[in-house]
């Protein structure tokens, strides 16, 4: 059996999930691209790293807010890797929801993509988990701790993901670490705010300016390869932006 870390990241077609696969790649891991939508993405990057090392990459695709979906990544896991050394949940979603104008869909959708869907993914991948000791990585956000106005249920969804981080993380040592990795002002949302705005975030973060996906990916890679000794706690990478909040 290969002696490379195996790693499954979800949301990993493009943006942050792209760089984290990019990272771990580098660092000799064998990944599996996990995407929902984005499979052209997904299955570039994948022949890319193929490309630099045969048979070092696949894709899985599946809808996190479906529990048939969680089993059959799941399976997809077990069957192609045996173990799991490391988990990173990353896909999420994002969008406003004002207080009195948030729609019930609206809810489950960000619930169930940002905080269910990781939570279900963790029980459903124990068994590999276990089998090789792994780390799990969930990607949060600086506004778990701190509202962002008009981003209700978002922010809901990210501070019960860093509850479910500590909580994982009590739960299953010692075979299992949990951590975490909050980033500030990475990348514009796709849905760019407007000049004022993004000077207004940048003003308020203490080294003045955005960071870079690697910025998180080196902290991912930091806290599932690198930190044998650390469990439940969430890395704020950020600028300092939480300083000014």
């Amino acid at each position: 059996m290969s002696s490379r870390k195996r790693v499954l990241v979800t949301g990993a077609a493009v943006r942050i999930g792209a760089a984290i696969c990019k990272t771990l790649h580098s660092r000799g891991c064998d990944v599996m691209l996990h995407y929902n939508s984005k499979g052209e993405q997904a299955q570039g990057l994948a022949d890319q790293f193929n490309a630099k090392r045969p048979e070092s990459a696949s894709t899985v695709q599946g809808d996190l807010s479906s529990p048939a979906d969680i089993d059959a990544i799941a399976k997809q896991v077990s069957e192609c890797f045996g173990r799991l050394d490391v988990l990173v949940n990353n896909a999420s979603r994002f969008y406003p929801t004002a207080v009195g104008d948030t729609q019930a869909w609206q809810w489950e959708d960000l619930v169930n993509s940002n905080l269910r869907g990781p939570y279900f993914l963790v029980q459903a991948l124990l068994g590999p988990l276990q089998t090789a000791g792994g780390s799990v990585v969930n990607i949060l956000d600086v506004h778990a701790e701190r509202p962002m106005r008009e981003h209700s249920v978002y922010c809901i969804s990210k501070a019960g993901l860093a509850m479910m981080t500590r909580f994982l993380a009590q739960e299953l040592a010692p075979s299992i670490r949990v951590n975490g990795v909050s980033p500030g002002a990475i990348l514009w949302p796709e849905d760019e705010p407007q000049a004022a705005e993004k000077q207004k975030i940048l003003s308020r973060t203490a080294l003045g300016r955005l960071g870079d996906p690697s910025d998180i990916a080196s902290a991912v890679a930091y806290l599932a390869l690198d930190a044998p000794y650390v469990t439940g706690q969430i890395l704020a990478v950020d600028g300092g932006r939480l300083l000014n909040i």
